[in-house]
């Protein structure tokens, strides 16, 4: 679990559930994540196999990292279900 709560694992983890992607490629959905940033998370990834690096450089799910991508899903869901209403209810101060 420490590994997932590290800024920005979830968020590649996310990515890279449709399918394989470049470093470039990540990078430009990733905003304001730094290069060197995605570049030590993507390497931890890919150290816990939760991600292999393909030989044209691409990044893509292991069997592993799919079946967290699945248990993820229920949190994604939520997220994009609730997401308006959370950001609203921050702006007004109000605690929801």
């Amino acid at each position: 679990m420490e590994l997932l709560g590290q800024r920005w694992m979830l968020r590649i983890v996310w990515e890279l559930e449709p399918g394989p992607l470049g470093f470039l490629e990540l990078r430009r959905r990733m905003g304001n994540c730094s290069s060197s940033m995605l570049s030590v998370r993507l390497q931890r990834l890919v150290e816990t196999g939760v991600l292999t690096k393909k030989p044209d450089k691409s990044y893509e799910m292991t069997t592993a990292g799919r079946e967290l991508a699945l248990a993820l899903a229920p949190v994604w869901q939520w997220s994009e279900r609730w997401a308006a209403d959370l950001e609203r209810a921050g702006s007004d101060g109000d605690d929801a």
